[in-house]
């Protein structure tokens, strides 16, 4: 079978439906993440988190501040910092202490950020768009609502009984 992904229990979980989901979900997601981060060195010698800053900052395009942009791609401040500091350098955003507290930093793309940004998500959107080709619209939909139906199952599931 062409584009066949083994399975990572290989059938030993018969029975348990919400494991294998489970198990199913996060190889497609690994294997869709692998394969972003593999096209994004090759093709444009960049990195999925250099990536991912760039479209935080695209959606704010009068800027973020350091803390907020870390607290939205949910990594610690450092990792952020040396991320802005590599792009900076590239002269692909620009960094301004901001007006409300000076200890804070403001960052924003600069126009060759925006022009680098717009040139990686139209190749993210195609990689993308090819990955989900072989799932019909509808199907493609209804998974959609599916997974807004799990999110909201995980959301309500209590934390403190880890």
């Amino acid at each position: 079978m062409t584009g066949h992904i083994r399975e990572k229990h290989d059938g030993a979980l018969a029975g348990r439906m919400d494991v294998r989901v489970w198990l199913r979900l996060l190889s497609c997601s690994t294997i869709i993440e692998k394969r972003l981060r593999r096209r994004f060195v090759a093709q444009f010698d960049t990195t999925l988190p250099r990536f991912d800053v760039l479209a935080a900052l695209d959606r704010s395009p009068e800027g973020v501040a350091m803390g907020a942009l870390s607290r939205a791609l949910l990594v610690s401040n450092g990792n952020v910092t040396a991320l802005v500091r590599q792009l900076e350098s590239d002269g692909m955003v620009d960094t301004r202490p901001s007006t409300d507290d000076r200890r804070s930093s403001i960052v924003a793309l600069t126009a060759q950020g925006r022009s680098h940004f717009a040139e990686l998500a139209a190749a993210h959107h195609a990689w993308i768009k090819a990955m989900f080709a072989g799932m019909p619209g509808d199907d493609l939909a209804g998974l959609y609502r599916l997974l807004a139906t799990l999110k909201g199952s995980i959301g309500a599931e209590d934390e403190d009984g880890e």
